[in-house]
């Protein structure tokens, strides 16, 4: 069941020290090494450890279309897909590794709030709706 608007601004305001403590370097760096650490060992595996570097991206390609969603992923430093590279995309890719070293694995739940609509959610505006494909 749905909270009230007046229950979750109540919440909100209780919990108003987590912010500062969860997006801290000091917890969302481990967070955003662990994420990287995960997707490594799953791109590599998928991938049949066909990993690359790309600029700060470690890219995964070849992967099964299961294996992320939409035409590519990143999952901290690490971009699954399986061709979907290019400049404009990995340049957009770097952004979202640079939103997970900043929010480490808060990211997780503040990009599904975000909503799936790429043209309204905030993270994917920040990262380049054109350069990411979903230019209208």
């Amino acid at each position: 069941m749905a909270q009230s608007p007046a229950k979750r601004r109540s919440l909100a305001r209780r919990l108003r020290w987590l912010r500062p403590v969860a997006l801290s370097p000091v917890v969302a760096r481990p967070g955003y090494w662990f994420a990287t650490a995960c997707a490594v060992v799953y791109g590599g595996v998928l991938s049949r450890f066909r990993l690359r570097r790309e600029g700060g991206l470690i890219v995964a390609p070849h992967l099964p279309t299961w294996a992320y969603g939409r035409g590519g992923t990143t999952v901290g430093a690490v971009y699954l897909t399986t061709d979907n590279i290019s400049p404009a995309i990995l340049e957009h890719e770097s952004v979202h590794r640079a939103q997970w070293k900043h929010y480490g694995l808060a990211f997780l739940p503040l990009y599904v709030d975000a909503g799936q609509d790429a043209h309204h959610n905030r993270f994917e505006i920040e990262a380049g709706l054109k350069k990411g494909g979903y230019a209208r």
